[in-house]
C-alpha cells in the first residue's frame, strides 16, 4: 500500500480546489452569457473553432470531451444557428465546423462578457495576488 504523506494530502485538496474554482468562473461566465444564449462550454467550443481547429475530433482532444456528448454540443450549437457543419473539399469524410453570420456576430461580445465575469471572479484578489496567480497557473500548466 502507498505511503500517503500531508504533501500528497494537501496536494488532493488543491485539487478539490482547482476543481471548485472551474466550477465558479463557468457558473459565473454562464451567467454573464445567459442574454446571448450560450453556456461556457458552448463558449469554449466557439473559441476553439474560432482558431482553427474546426473538427468534433479536434474539439474534443482540447476539451477531454467524449464523442458523443460532442456531438450533442455541436447539435445545439447548430439549432441555435451559431454553427453549420461543412464537408471538407479535399476529404470529403471530414465534417468542417463553421460559423454562421449570427455566430461570428456574437463572436465580438465574447471578449467583453468574459472579462465581466472574470473581473468579478478575481474581485476578492489584490493586482498582486492576481498576478502571483497568473504566474502560478501559467507555471504548473507549463510544467505538463
Amino acid at each position: 500500500m502507498a505511503n500517503f504523506s500531508a504533501v500528497s494530502f494537501k496536494t488532493i485538496h488543491l485539487g478539490i480546489l482547482l476543481g471548485q474554482t472551474a466550477a465558479l468562473k463557468n457558473r459565473l461566465l454562464d451567467r454573464y452569457l445567459m442574454p446571448i444564449g450560450i453556456t461556457a462550454a458552448q463558449l469554449k467550443v466557439l473559441r476553439i473553432i474560432c482558431r482553427g481547429d474546426d473538427t468534433a475530433v479536434a474539439l474534443c482532444r482540447h476539451l477531454s470531451i467524449h464523442s458523443a456528448s460532442m456531438t450533442r454540443m455541436l447539435d445545439r450549437l447548430e439549432r441555435k444557428g451559431l454553427i453549420f457543419r461543412s464537408q471538407d473539399d479535399q476529404d470529403r469524410r471530414q465534417v468542417r465546423l463553421v460559423l454562421t453570420s449570427k455566430g461570428e456576430a456574437l463572436r465580438s461580445m465574447f471578449t467583453t462578457m468574459e472579462a465581466a465575469a472574470m473581473n468579478e471572479f478575481t474581485a476578492c484578489l489584490t493586482t498582486e495576488e492576481l498576478m502571483w496567480l497568473e504566474c502560478l497557473l501559467e507555471k504548473i500548466l507549463g510544467a505538463e
